[in-house]
């Protein structure tokens, strides 16, 4: 009588966080994208903008001067666009859909599965970068080509690009995970968000020269991420003279407090369910 040996199947290996993670971005980058109302906005209001005010400050060959240095107003509108188009594209995105992901009983569903919740952040945060990089590109491109604006042209100009541009993304984009708590309803998200952002950019250097703002703007735009998120922005891709002392190292330590902040506030308040689901 032969006898047979069963041996125990093993389970299937468990994926890890990271790689979860980034098949979540890249669920969350084709759902972005296939709202195009939201990518349309997202993309073009930077360029639409940095156009409105450069042709308008701009008429008649007007320039921003400093000293012997003259550049024009398109050039000096690029940093505060590329600023605002981190913004809209991390804190504003984020706190907008993941308020009407929790009101549409979505988050509640995603809490019910096995998957962790560092891997939709992860995911979220891959949605950002990717989407941020479109938009700068395009922005960028736009400057160049019909704005004939003059990019950097040293590794240390870009370096500091790249590490502003990293950490504002971060710091916008944990701030949106945790603002995204405040809105009651996926409905009003818009309403509560969009109106913060855009006082954000008039009261921080965004469409305005920040020496011809009152004092008591300047100090009130200093608390928050994006004047200074502006001002790494104008020390990268603006003359000094222009440019003027730009104080990096409050910039890193500004941009750093918000995202420690952002994901203590996240971390502790988080809802996963509408307000009237308990």
């Amino acid at each position: 009588m032969s006898t047979v040996t069963l041996s125990a199947a093993r389970p299937a290996a468990v994926p890890g966080v990271l790689r979860l993670g980034l098949v979540r971005a890249a669920y969350e980058l084709r759902v972005f994208f296939r709202e195009r109302d939201a990518v349309v906005f997202i993309f073009a209001y930077p360029v639409i903008m940095m156009a409105i005010f450069a042709t308008v400050f701009g008429q008649d060959g007007a320039t921003v001067r400093a000293g012997d240095v003259e550049i024009p107003f398109a050039q000096y509108f690029l940093p505060g666009m590329l600023a605002t188009g981190v913004m809209l594209s991390s804190f504003q995105s984020l706190a907008i859909s993941i308020s009407v992901e929790r009101d549409e009983g979505g988050l509640k569903r995603l809490r019910g599965t096995p998957m962790p919740a560092s891997a939709y952040f992860l995911g979220k945060i891959g949605q950002v970068l990717g989407s941020g990089l479109v938009q700068t590109a395009i922005l960028l491109t736009v400057a160049a080509t019909l704005f004939d604006v003059t990019l950097p042209s040293t590794v240390g100009d870009w370096a500091t690009f790249a590490w502003v541009y990293l950490l504002g993304t971060a710091a916008g984009s944990v701030c949106g995970v945790a603002f995204s708590s405040v809105p009651r309803s996926g409905r009003s998200a818009s309403a509560v968000v969009t109106p913060i952002v855009l006082v954000l950019q008039f009261v921080s250097g965004v469409f305005f020269q920040w020496d011809s703002l009152p004092t008591w703007m300047q100090q009130v735009a200093s608390v928050f991420p994006l004047r200074w998120l502006v001002e790494g922005m104008q020390a990268a891709f603006l003359p000094d003279a222009v440019a003027g002392d730009v104080d990096l190292v409050t910039t890193a330590l500004v941009l750093g407090v918000w995202f420690v902040a952002g994901l203590v506030i996240g971390a502790r308040w988080f809802r996963w369910r509408r307000r009237d689901d308990g």
